[in-house]
């Protein structure tokens, strides 16, 4: 008794079986990895594929689900796209491990020493998953680019680690065999670029962090897997109190940004992954541990009770959310707003050399003190610029002679820098050195009295013949001359209104400039000019005089 309908089922099993499966196929194929983040490598910067995300986000299905973000970042070429294809399997199937003679298909990713991924990529698949308590959310996986490549800056490293960082729920930090002091610096200089790009600072900036540990070979010390790893982070992590005060800021540092801290140790994959070019992520190349430890791994990210959804100061975020945050944060890094993060090298030889720039500037002052500092007497301004051109060349040649880091060329710039500001302190100098010039303090109030002067005298004049308007003219003039040294007086007195006071300066400087010490040198000149005239006179009528006195007697 099998029934028609059963019998027809049976017969067409394999037809059925095979048109699901090319159904299935053909949305693994149509998915893809998406570029999100585009490096331009010339420019050294990033730009948003904005409608490239907001096709991804704003899908009906998902726009208004809560998201959960799984970023992989770390050195390149350490398997950052290999460990996500397997990320790919576990969503897209319950035995998600697949056959022994399946390719890794997925994320691009290859063997060799050349970089594969740049900037930000996301798989254009939103993963919809239910959780245990019933609610729906959307879950994507992130590559992105490896950092420490030859065609990399740090500022480019850093953007990229910091932007997937801020965006994620969960970031794992991918490195090989240990964790180096290095790679906590290079942690520490990345989130801290990350949360300087933040608005505001909650508490904890960022959520989940996770440390994978590429081929551990210290099994006997910690076991594979997430407790092995716990422990072992623990101990890397411990600030201690013996430690350098260096070491401990970067261990307190990494404990204030993140809310969750683990750590998962991941055995090599075995010489065929590591040395045959034509490793195509075949299960049957894999060796068992690698196999049984990612086996764990994936599920401890993904599984629906393990997954954590996006949190932004204490709110959580949707997609439509998250497109919004990821424009934001660009826009920022694209801005000449945050400091740009340098080497280890270039920020050690800027100190050193800006170090160089502050004691050459500190002997220069010391130098100019010595010679018209605030007690010393008015010196003439010829002898201060000697003076000047004398301390400039003893403090280049002190900052040439200190031992700096970063070659001539760095070092040149900030040579350059300090001559720039040896003679901007002489200009400050120089004006400290002309206020003690009684007669150049005095120049407003003699410049003011000599235009009340001669406008009185016009006014006197025009009066006496008529000229009443020109009169008036002349006694407005004089009037304001008068209240404007009546006020440059208090201003000098009370120290108030000193913008007052610098204005009326500047208008006697330039009368005096422009109109009384042009006509005082050409009466000076003039005098000059008729004095020599009557000596000369003098001498030749004298010896006349004189042979005619001899001619009388």
């Amino acid at each position: 008794g099998i029934s028609p309908s059963l019998k027809l089922l049976e017969t067409y099993d394999d037809e059925i079986l095979f048109f699901f499966f090319f159904f299935h196929l053909e949305k693994v194929v149509k998915a893809k990895p998406i570029q999100i983040v585009l490096a331009n490598e010339d420019e050294h910067s990033f730009e948003l594929d904005a409608a490239a995300l907001e096709k991804i986000l704003l899908q009906d299905h998902v726009k208004d689900l809560n998201v959960v973000v799984v970023s992989v970042a770390g050195a390149f070429r350490k398997g950052k796209s290999f460990l996500l294809d397997f990320m790919l399997r576990y969503m897209l199937s319950q035995s998600w491990m697949g056959g022994d003679d399946e390719p890794l298909t997925g994320f691009t990713w290859r063997g060799g020493c050349e970089r594969e991924t740049t900037g930000i990529q996301i798989w254009s698949e939103v993963f919809v998953v239910d959780k245990p308590d019933g609610t729906k959310v959307a879950v994507l996986l992130v590559d992105t680019q490896g950092a420490f490549d030859s065609q990399s800056t740090i500022k480019d490293c850093a953007t990229v680690f910091a932007l997937s960082t801020m965006t994620s729920s969960v970031q794992v930090y991918n490195l090989s065999q240990n964790i180096q002091e290095d790679d906590l610096q290079h942690l520490q200089l990345f989130t801290e670029y990350g949360r300087l790009a933040m608005e505001e600072i909650y508490l904890k900036p960022f959520q989940s962090l996770m440390f994978l540990i590429r081929d551990w070979c210290y099994p006997y010390e910690h076991n594979y897997g997430l407790e092995g790893g716990n422990n072992f982070l623990n101990k890397r992590l411990q600030v201690k109190q013996n430690q350098h005060e260096e070491l401990q800021n970067v261990r307190k540092h990494i404990h204030s940004c993140f809310s969750n801290i683990g750590c998962f140790l991941l055995p090599h994959p075995g010489l065929k992954v590591a040395t045959n070019p034509n490793f195509d992520g075949r299960l049957k190349d894999i060796d068992g541990d690698f196999k049984t430890a990612l086996a764990k791994l994936v599920p401890l990210l993904l599984a629906p009770d393990r997954l954590v959804e996006k949190e932004i100061g204490g709110n959580k975020v949707t997609c439509r959310d998250l497109l919004e945050y990821f424009k934001a944060y660009i826009k920022i890094y694209q801005g000449e707003e945050l400091p740009h993060p340098k080497s280890m090298l270039q920020a050690t030889a800027e100190a050193n050399n800006l170090t160089a720039v502050a004691g050459a500037k500190d002997m220069y002052g010391k130098n100019m003190e010595l010679v018209c500092g605030g007690d010393k007497p008015y010196i003439a301004p010829a002898d201060l610029e000697r003076c000047h051109e004398e301390f400039r060349q003893h403090s280049v040649r002190f900052f040439r002679s200190v031992k700096k880091m970063g070659g001539d060329e760095f070092c040149q710039r900030y040579q350059s820098q300090l001559e720039s500001e040896l003679d901007e302190a002489y200009s400050n100098f120089s004006k400290h050195n002309d206020g003690k010039n009684i007669f150049y303090t005095a120049r407003t109030p003699a410049t003011l009295f000599a235009v009340m002067f001669f406008t009185y005298v016009v006014s006197g004049l025009t009066g006496f013949v008529g000229l009443s308007t020109l009169a008036s003219l002349a006694n407005l003039v004089m009037g304001a001359a008068l209240l404007s040294l009546c006020a440059w007086a208090y201003v000098k007195y009370s120290g108030e209104f000193r913008e007052v006071g610098t204005m009326i300066d500047l208008v006697a400087e330039t009368l005096w400039e422009q109109v009384l010490k042009p006509l005082s040198e050409h009466y000076m000149e003039d005098n000059i000019r008729q004095t020599v005239v009557n000596s000369i006179k003098a001498s030749l009528t004298e010896p006349g005089s004189q042979h005619t006195k001899l001619k009388t007697h």
